[in-house]
């Protein structure tokens, strides 16, 4: 396929954009509550138990050298790795909450972009911008050893790191008009291959399978079938018809539709592989010019915990001011419990076991979500 180099409309560009920007974890709605949060009404079971090894977390960070720019990823419960810039460099550090000590990393002469661990915690990908229109990736062992480096030549890029077979990942290369490459690069060999896919945000199915929404550049809507492809295959395969938003794990599939003709509400549905029907809840939606505004969302598929952050009505996105409640929802057991209100839609990351959220633009916060508190891990 190569660039993808089609005239797109406005409306389609303005929907690659969010999409870009909420898989890169941008704020997804400027119009939100900036009223402090509160936890919920509800009598917590695990209020009075102790939350260890919580309480005896050692925050917040003390930063060795230079400014606190974010914190890239979780790398084990207590494990955390975080970004800082000293002029033109970045450097990544691990943080252990148990001990309150930082130890150093990685080096990059210019800035850290963004930072990802590998599903296993296997491997590091750092991503720096030497200039506007340059990316260059960096893999890392969790010793700070250079696995591989490859600059790419791009105004933005996205990544999606294969679960099934962690040397793979697909990157999605922007130029600044929004056309688009997509490449599989593998880690082992140290290469990249063009792929031929319709569409540049794509997530692993399986092994060699993907799945993507395949939009209508001519006629944008607000739905979209969900389509299946292997990897270096010319056929693809209808999933799911009608959907807004969606997200694949190693046994589940979540989708992100309506149930209802009005569409007052957002359906969220969980699937196994084989599209049996798990569990699905509904919340209220916000509209955006593009179409619905989803909310930031995790899911720990090992306890089926899912956590959103959720508005509190059905309205349109500029005029609403009410905070989002965040609430947790445990598809095995088909129960949910409010954890926290009156908070603003930002990114959410769960931890490995599933017991604390990042939480925040720069993943500056910690929500514990057994005692429903928030700490700060960064002097302000």
């Amino acid at each position: 396929m190569g660039i993808n180099s089609s005239k797109v409309n406005s409306k389609y560009i303005f929907q690659i954009m969010f999409l870009l920007f909420f898989a890169s974890f941008f704020s997804a709605c400027s119009h939100q509550q900036d009223a402090k949060p509160s936890p919920s009404k509800e009598i917590d079971k695990h209020n009075n138990e102790p939350s260890d090894p919580v309480e005896a977390w050692k925050l917040p960070i003390k930063i060795p050298e230079g400014e606190f720019y974010k914190i890239g990823s979780w790398f084990s419960d207590h494990q955390l790795l975080y970004i800082t810039n000293l002029e033109q460099s970045s450097s990544v550090y691990f943080y252990n909450l148990l001990t309150g000590k930082s130890k150093f990393l990685y080096k990059s002469e210019v800035p850290i972009v963004t930072l990802q661990v590998s599903p296993t915690r296997k491997n590091i990908l750092i991503q720096t911008s030497p200039s506007t229109y340059e990316g260059q990736v960096t893999i890392l062992s969790p010793e700070g050893i250079e696995l591989m480096k490859q600059s790419f030549p791009s105004y933005e890029l996205a990544f999606e790191w294969n679960p099934f077979n962690e040397s793979e990942i697909i990157i999605s290369s922007f130029n600044a008009d929004w056309t688009y490459q997509l490449l599989l690069l593998n880690i082992e060999q140290s290469k990249t291959t063009e792929l031929s896919i319709p569409q540049p945000f794509i997530k692993w199915l399986r092994k060699d399978e993907i799945a993507y929404l395949n939009w209508d550049e001519t006629s944008p809507s607000l739905f979209a079938p969900l389509m299946t492809k292997k990897i270096g295959t010319a056929g693809e395969e209808i999933l799911f018809n009608d959907v807004l938003q969606f997200s694949t794990y190693h046994n589940i599939i979540m989708t992100v539709t309506t149930r209802d003709e009005e569409q007052l509400q957002a359906a969220y549905t969980f699937y196994n592989k084989d599209k049996k029907q798990l569990y699905s809840f509904s919340i209220p939606h916000l509209t955006m010019f593009s179409g619905w505004l989803v909310p930031y969302h995790d899911f720990n598929e090992s306890n089926g915990r899912f956590i959103t952050l959720q508005p509190l009505k059905s309205v349109e996105a500029d005029a609403y001011s009410e905070g989002f409640e965040l609430v947790s929802y445990d598809i095995n057991k088909g129960n949910s419990n409010m954890i926290l209100q009156g908070l603003k839609n930002e990114p959410i990351l769960l931890s490995p076991t599933g017991e604390a959220v990042l939480y925040g633009n720069r993943f500056e916060k910690i929500i514990h979500l057994n005692t429903k508190e928030i700490s700060e891990l960064v002097e302000k």
